[in-house]
This record gives structure tokens, sequence and C-alpha cells, in this order.
């Protein structure tokens, strides 16, 4: 993960970030597919329901794990061979080192699931060129050239299918193992430079590599990322993405597939079309959403992605619980990073992070799935999101951070009448006031959740906005 810079900090926009947002005709396109926009609606609406995923981020970085000949090497663990300068030659003796005996598919989707995970993306490729799954395109993949010599996708591709989630891939066009590709400078490999004469070939390499995922693993997002070096440009990428979708017309590609990202704000700020299906902030959350624009602000539970052995920045779980909703309540989907061990384990602080956000989404996730962003210009208390109930009253789902001192959560821009409020934790009735114009709800004098607890507050009819 990376822009034209390497973060080695946590933006966490959450309540300030100014953010220029798009319509999402001007932001994205669909090509050359001639695609509707109900049938754009009807391809996007599952990852529009799902408003939170989980990335993994792994691969052969995880075994130096931030150090290199005995010394810790700064900024985020993947960006290793670019960091400690390490020559191709020398990164490559990884791959004989690379053992995962630990691996278990089934626990990690078991994991995401009980986290209320809708869907999961896996790094097939990263920067390093270090593929994991089986590719007749190089020999540098976890079947041929490590004693493990198993395909790490398939199995969980399958996993995923097997308990309801859905499966998708990373893949990064920039390859600092690729003989098309050379350093960018003496001391780094990003951003890489093309070698005269072998772009072509390069394409072809990765269509074919993305070819075998689509045919080997059926994912039904590919995400791609490393797309800033120069000689990538918007016309390969609106030529990568019409590939392809013909291959699969069903599937979600996000921006980073051309130049439809203004570094780490996910998204350009002029009017051009470009290629690509979605925006992907990172690290930070825009402070008012993106109207109109499908998004997904991915981030870590630490300071890095991939495994980082003395990284122990790890956010709390009020945080991440309430960047989820913070999220939804602007329209968005959160993708929260886990870093596997090299031996195949997920790191047990991610664990239990996940664990007790599932615990919350399993009271509480009604009020994030299939939500709509907030109809209201500020929530002082925390934040809303809303949906379309089957009789027609639309739903309000109140995520009370902080308990105003008067006990009351006051409605002032709501037009509609309040038929019926309550607690969707177990379901307490609230009672409703009207005065002056103005509707309240009498909370509870303690709150059930210090997290986020959320108040549902039916109302009459259907809200614009």
């Amino acid at each position: 993960m990376k822009a034209r810079r390497i973060v080695t900090g946590v933006l966490l926009a959450v309540f300030g970030l100014t953010f220029t947002a798009l319509s999402a005709g001007a932001e994205c396109s669909n090509g050359d597919q001639g695609e509707s926009p109900l049938d754009r609606d009807a391809r996007m609406q599952w990852w529009r329901e799902a408003r939170f995923g989980m990335f993994i981020h792994w691969g052969l970085y995880a075994i130096p794990a931030g150090r290199w000949q005995g010394k810790p090497i700064p900024n985020i663990g993947e960006w290793i061979m670019d960091q400690a300068n390490i020559p191709v030659a020398e990164y490559e003796k990884l791959a004989a080192q690379f053992n995962p005996v630990h691996y278990n598919p089934a626990e990690w989707v078991a994991i995401a699931k009980n986290a209320g995970v809708k869907y999961i993306v896996i790094t097939s490729k990263h920067h390093d060129g270090f593929c994991l799954f089986g590719t007749k395109a190089t020999k540098y993949n976890v079947v041929d050239a490590t004693p493990y010599g198993k395909d790490l996708l398939k199995p969980l591709a399958e996993e995923c299918r097997k308990q309801g989630i859905r499966f998708c891939t990373y893949y990064s066009i920039m390859d600092w193992h690729h003989p098309a590709q050379e350093r960018g400078s003496d001391k780094h490999y990003n951003p890489t430079k093309i070698k005269p004469g072998r772009k072509a070939e390069y394409v072809d390499f990765m269509k074919q590599q993305l070819k075998e995922l689509l045919d080997g693993c059926n994912p039904d997002v590919l995400w791609f990322d490393g797309e800033w070096p120069d000689w990538w440009t918007e016309a390969d990428g609106r030529d990568l993405y019409v590939y392809l979708r013909k291959l699969k017309p069903s599937l979600i590609i996000n921006n980073r597939i051309g130049k439809g990202r203004k570094g780490m704000e996910g998204l350009s700020k002029d009017d051009r079309q470009y290629s690509g299906d979605f925006g992907t902030p990172e690290q930070q959350i825009p402070a008012t959403g993106l109207p109109g624009v499908d998004w997904e602000t991915c981030m870590t539970m630490n300071d890095t992605w991939g495994f980082k052995s003395d990284d122990h920045n790890w956010k709390s779980v009020e945080t991440l619980v309430r960047n989820i909703i913070d999220t939804a309540s602007k329209g968005g989907n959160y993708l929260l990073n886990v870093g596997p061990t090299a031996e195949g384990k997920i790191p047990e602080p991610s664990v239990e992070r996940l664990r007790a956000i599932g615990k919350w989404m399993a009271a509480n996730g009604e009020s994030i799935y299939g939500t709509q962003a907030s109809p209201f210009k500020a929530t002082p208390w925390g934040r809303c999101t809303r949906k379309t109930l089957p009789d027609g009253k639309t739903r309000l789902y109140l995520h009370v951070f902080e308990r105003p001192q008067n006990g009351e959560l006051s409605l002032p821009e709501l037009p509609n009448r309040v038929v019926a409020a309550f607690l969707l934790d177990g379901g307490t009735k609230l009672e409703v006031k009207s005065q002056d114009g103005q509707q309240r709800i009498v909370l509870p004098a303690t709150m059930p959740d210090k997290t986020a607890t959320v108040v549902a507050v039916d109302v009459a009819g259907t809200l614009g906005g």
C-alpha cells in the first residue's frame, strides 16, 4: 500500500478532513462496456450493501517482519525490499523460507465472518512481485518457489464461498521483480521505470496472471494498486478494465487500475472520466463523504499493512467500531487490514479486535449493512445511517458516541413524523417528545454501549438527501 510516499503514521480524518466530491459519472466510468445505470446498480448492489470488508496483506515480507540484517527498517513492513534497498537476488532467497504451515483458510474466514465482515480482499501479488497463487507466467510464486508448494488463494476462495463471504483479490501493477521493470533510483525501486521496448511484454504478463486469477479463484473484486509510475497511463488502465470486464462482466474493479485517484484521498479533483468502479481513500475517512460516488476507505489496525513484529501501535476497539460507523454514515465501505505472520497466523491483537467488533456488529449490524448516508448536516452526539423499510417508512439509526447532558437527542432537521424509537440492541422503547417543531428522543440514564449505543427511529415516509 502506498501512493507517492510511504505512510508512516495513521491519519484518521474522522472529524475534519476536507475532501472534494465528484459525481459518479465524472469520477469513474465503465469504459467501453455500454453499461446502463440500472445494470451498474445491479452489479454494485452487493458491494454497496456489504459496508465492511477485511484486507489481508501477506507475502514474503512477513519473514523479515520489518528487520533486515539485524536492523529495524522504518516505514511499512511490505515495503522492506524498497526501504532496505534489497537486491532482487537477495530478496528472492526469502521464498525458500516461506512455509506457512499454520495457514488455515477455514479459520481465517471464520474470524472474518464472526467479525461481521462481508468480503475479503487478499494480496495475490504485491509490489515485490511474489505471487501467492500458482501461475504459469513466472516461477516466482508460492507453488514453484517455496517449500510450502501449494496455492494459497484457491482454498481461501473456496472457504469464502462455503461460509458466505465474497472473495476478492489485490494485484499490484508496479513490480520490483519483473525484468521489464527497473528500479527508479539507486536507493529505491519506487516508482519503477519500464525498460525500453518491454512495456507490452509486461502488460501481457499482467493479463495472463489476471486471467489465471479469474479462472482459478473467480474473485468478485479486483483491487489494483501501484499504478502511480509514469509509464502506466489512464489509457492502459482503461484497456485493462475493458479486458477484465469482458472476461467477467459482473466484476467490480477499483479506480487504481488507472489514474483515477489523487494520492491518499482516493479520488482526483478534475472532471475527467476514469476507469474503475469505486474510489479508494487510504488511511482516512472523507469528512463529508462523497455524495454520488462509490468509495471504500482502507485502513490498518496498527501502522503497517504487512506483518511487522515491532509495530504495536494498535487502534482501540472503540476507534475501529466508530470508524466503521463513521464510514457507513457517509455512504462508504470500510476495509480493515490484517497482516498475517510468515507461518500463516493472524496476529492475536488483530483477532482480539475483530472478535470485539463482531460482538458489536452481532447486536447492531442492521445499522451498518445496506444503509445509506445520514440525512443530517450535523450529529454532535455521534453518527447516523438510514434505510427504507419494506412498509415505506424510513428507519434512522442514531449511533450515540456521547450522551447529551440533557439526555435527549434533538432532531431539528427532521420534517417527518417519528412513529417509534427504541434501542436497536434489545428493543427497549424510548419516549419521543415534540415541541416547537423539534422532535426529541429521550435516552436511558445509562447508555448500554459505551462505544456506540444505537437508537432506531422509525419515521413516516421517505427522506430526501
